[in-house]
């Protein structure tokens, strides 16, 4: 199998370290996080720690794309991360990614980063209504959103939980992650307001971060509230009649 590898030039140095926790990957490092989807694994590296994320190997038609037509996730994720910080906008500091592939097929991938500890992500502020400064917090992160707008950033998982978010001050830094899913070209209005449709559906938060965008684009609030709530309401009908659906399909396949 063919193994090819692409290490950010501060840590070069490190690329024997780096080579040996792909290589054992499986018996090596601490769990980290949900491991449904995909694997992740905390590494200590003086006084870094590694964030390595192992993707799974896809069907056998896209290890057929990612072998000849399309970057990988972990090569994906590595460029988006070094773009995103040439915007400056927040992303952990990308480490390297690796490459596993036969002559015909693509196998597994692995994308580093250093691990980058926060105060909570976005999706404290899901749960927890009163979470302290909750409407500080919401409007700061509109504010970043519409960052991203202005750079010509889409971040087509814009989510609860790929947004870390750090307390400085009286202010709040914010970092995406999971960055393989990216647009970078110029967005419409109705493409930014879309762009918030995956966060929530609390119709208190929607009016909230509405209100604050309406704001930066000197738009009517009521207006950005009206189209930001209707593509919320029509993400969750996708989303639920897709459960429905495989709920469905599950049950059959039981039968």
């Amino acid at each position: 199998m063919n193994r090819t590898k692409n290490i950010h030039k501060t840590f070069k140095r490190d690329e024997a370290f780096l080579d040996d926790i792909i290589t054992h990957y499986e018996t090596k490092g601490e769990d980290f996080g949900n491991q449904d989807r995909n694997s992740l694994k905390l590494f200590k590296l003086g006084e870094n720690t590694l964030n390595v994320k192992s993707f799974r190997i896809p069907n056998v038609i896209n290890q057929v794309a990612y072998r000849f037509f399309r970057k990988s996730k972990a090569q994906r994720s590595y460029e988006y991360a070094k773009w995103l910080q040439s915007l400056e906008i927040g992303t952990p500091q990308p480490v390297a990614y690796y490459e596993f592939k036969t002559a015909l097929l693509f196998k597994n991938s692995y994308y580093i980063s250093k691990q980058l500890e926060c105060d909570l992500t976005y999706r404290e502020l899901t749960k927890d209504l009163n979470y302290p400064n909750h409407e500080e917090i919401l409007r700061a992160f509109t504010r970043f959103t519409f960052k991203l707008h202005e750079k010509k950033v889409n971040f087509l998982d814009h989510s609860p939980g790929n947004t870390l978010i750090k307390a400085i001050g009286a202010d709040y830094e914010f970092y995406l992650v999971d960055l393989n899913r990216m647009e970078f070209k110029p967005l419409d209005f109705e493409a930014r307001i879309k762009n918030f449709a995956k966060l929530t559906t609390h119709e208190s938060i929607v009016r909230t971060m509405s209100d604050e965008y309406a704001k930066c684009v000197n738009r009517n609030a009521d207006e950005v509230f009206n189209l930001m709530w209707k593509y919320t309401m029509d993400f969750q009908e996708r989303y639920w009649r897709r459960r429905r659906i495989k709920n469905k399909l599950k049950f059959w396949k039981k039968k």
